[in-house]
């Protein structure tokens, strides 16, 4: 599929844009897959060319994260390995069944994750205990998030960060480093099987990795110099984002 030069440069700063938002907060979907179906790319190639772009920004904020000292992935491998088996699973099992039956339900999730993050003000502004041994969460979540991420995917990011803050007692600095992390590990794992299943439209999904490349950068690098309240204040703006773009389609 070819596109005009104009579309994109467009596609480029859909993807810069998504980019910068899903390394603060995830939710870059909302932004790159209507835009990807606005330049007229069919829904099965856009779903497929969208992982390709956000593994590029999922990949480059995991990075900037642990150079900035905001995660260690030598310390996560067990999570790291559990969301690879849930999403190749999630992805196996989603061509199977219909996706879209989960909306409501996760709609429904988003709304308590949002409600409950703006009732509670000092939610993540610091550490605090963790709550489960972390072996058992990572591997746990890894299992449950990742299988969700490859059958389904809107709002993984605010779940993992939720799931970090409340189970782990993360600060939402922190939480975030990790949820870029899984997020690059799931993306990885269903780009696998749009590859394999010839869906991916390699020329646009460079043009905006290039622009998601740029945008995770400068959004992570903005996460080490904020303090936490600008990440909860991102982080419900994302959520109710989601939401609405849920109820909408």
């Amino acid at each position: 599929m070819e596109l005009d030069l104009l579309t994109l440069f467009l596609l480029f700063l859909a993807g810069g844009m998504a980019g910068f938002v899903d390394s603060i907060a995830g939710g870059g979907g909302i932004i790159t897959l209507p835009a990807l179906l606005a330049a007229g790319v069919p829904p099965h190639q856009a779903l497929a060319t969208n992982k390709l772009q956000s593994s590029f920004g999922s990949f480059t904020a995991a990075s900037n994260y642990a150079r900035l000292g905001l995660m260690k992935p030598r310390e996560l491998f067990v999570g790291i390995f559990f969301t690879f088996v849930g999403a190749a699973t999630g992805a196996i099992v989603v061509q199977w069944f219909p996706a879209d039956r989960l909306e409501s339900l996760i709609v429904v999730m988003l709304i308590v994750i949002f409600v409950y993050t703006a009732l509670t003000p000092r939610l993540g502004l610091e550490p605090k205990p963790h709550r489960i041994p972390h072996g058992l969460f990572y591997t746990t979540f890894g299992l449950l998030i990742g299988f969700y991420d490859g059958f389904f995917g809107p709002g993984t990011g605010s779940f993992w960060t939720m799931a970090l803050v409340l189970l782990l007692g993360l600060d939402l600095k922190a939480a975030t480093a990790q949820t870029k992390l899984f997020n690059f590990t799931s993306n990885i794992v269903s780009l696998g099987v749009f590859i394999y299943a010839g869906l991916v439209l390699w020329s646009i999904g460079v043009v905006m990795g290039i622009g998601q490349i740029v945008g995770a950068y400068l959004g992570s690098t903005l996460v080490h110099k904020k303090e936490v309240k600008f990440i909860r204040v991102f982080f419900l703006l994302v959520v109710g984002a989601t939401i609405l773009k849920l109820l909408v389609t």
